[in-house]
């Protein structure tokens, strides 16, 4: 089952889905996709987040609450991380941005289907490293050291400025690029920059 409000969009994923499965059901919105799962019981759902009414995570939220464990994909234009964890957080299988391929899309529908969980290769590095992040829950003390890094001193510098063991900045230091999976401070500092842990320089 599809669930798409672009008319001409479900039109062009209708015909690339009926290449690959037996039968496609498209609806334009949240309700109408609430009827339509109950009337056919679909084997997978594909649905935008974006809809007149109600939408693909408002529509979602109400299946789970029901008890309704059919796979759901989210197909949408929508690519930034924070969609995709709530999208996952709603109970959705799957996440494919709209700018990927049709053959991605049917992998997604497959794997969903199998009982896997499938997120766009283009999303998902970004999604685990900022799992990795927020799992890390950054000390005051580490983000004192990331700053003093973020600054180009020298661990040497750093424990001077904080008061604190040489050792023990490198301690926290090479906790942080365990956490965010990098491999010296340059690196550690760029990922920290990129997640918004410090401004840029």
């Amino acid at each position: 089952m599809l669930a798409e409000d672009h008319r001409v969009v479900a039109e062009g994923l209708e015909r690339v889905l009926l290449e690959c499965f037996a039968s496609v059901e498209v609806v334009s919105e949240g309700q109408q996709l609430l009827d339509a799962v109950q009337a056919s019981s679909p084997d997978v759902i594909v649905a935008d987040i974006s809809m007149p009414g109600m939408g693909g995570l408002q529509a979602l939220r109400s299946l789970r609450a029901a008890g309704n464990t059919t796979p759901f994909l989210i197909l949408t234009m929508h690519d930034a991380i924070g969609f995709v964890e709530e999208a996952l957080h709603c109970g959705a299988n799957g996440y494919v941005p709209k700018h990927a391929a049709g053959e991605e899309l049917v992998r997604a529908i497959r794997e969903v289907a199998s009982g896997a969980t499938y997120v766009s290769t283009s999303l998902s590095h970004g999604l685990l490293s900022n799992r990795l992040i927020k799992s890390a829950r950054l000390t005051r003390r580490q983000l004192d050291v990331l700053n003093g890094l973020a600054k180009g001193y020298r661990s040497k510098q750093i424990a001077a400025e904080l008061g604190i063991a040489t050792r023990t900045v490198e301690t926290h230091k090479y906790a942080m690029m365990q956490a965010f999976g990098v491999h010296n401070g340059v690196e550690l500092v760029r990922a920290a920059e990129r997640h918004g842990l410090i401004e840029p320089a």
